[in-house]
């Protein structure tokens, strides 16, 4: 069963943890990281939801997912990088961005530059069949049409310039 640890609307810790099928509490929080891949052609990556998810089945996003109880929000980055993708990194690779917070959760936003190729990466089973590497240009265009879930182009939004700050090193 995975559990979570558990935060104030501070982000102070609670000293609990939840299980994940359960509820969330009102006022309490978990960790989300949310990790954008660049490669050096500043393709973003994607990858496809498994068709069976119970949310978004279909729809592209990029990788993210809850840290663990015990993680730091830089670990739990990586190993969602590499359960979803089999992309490795180290922590210092992961460039933060910003934290953004939700209903019941701080999302913690990452970037990272990876070369890997399509045929090198490695779906999760029963979360990811399929990935793409797509221009931002290309991405905004997805947005657009409804074709990336609805949290991913949420939590995009406020980050799109960073983002292409990262990619253009501008």
């Amino acid at each position: 069963m995975e559990k979570w640890d558990l935060y104030n609307e501070q982000r102070q810790p609670l000293n609990r943890t939840h299980n994940r099928p359960e509820s969330m509490v009102l006022g309490e929080y978990h960790v989300v990281v949310s990790i954008w891949t660049v490669n050096s052609k500043n393709e973003v990556l994607t990858t496809l939801r498994h068709p069976e998810k119970d949310k978004y089945p279909n729809f592209w996003e990029n990788t993210a997912g809850s840290v663990l109880a015990g993680e730091t929000s830089r670990q739990g980055a990586r190993r969602e990088l590499l359960e979803e993708t089999g992309i490795k990194v180290e922590e210092e690779e992961l460039y933060f961005l910003r934290t953004i917070k939700e209903e019941s959760a701080f999302v913690d936003l990452y970037i990272v530059r990876k070369d890997i190729g399509r045929d090198e990466l490695v779906m999760q089973e029963g979360e990811t069949v399929d990935a793409k590497w797509v221009s931002l240009e290309v991405l905004d265009e997805m947005i657009e049409s409804g074709l990336i879930a609805g949290p991913v182009a949420k939590r995009l939004l406020p980050i799109r310039e960073d983002v292409e700050r990262f990619i253009f090193n501008k």
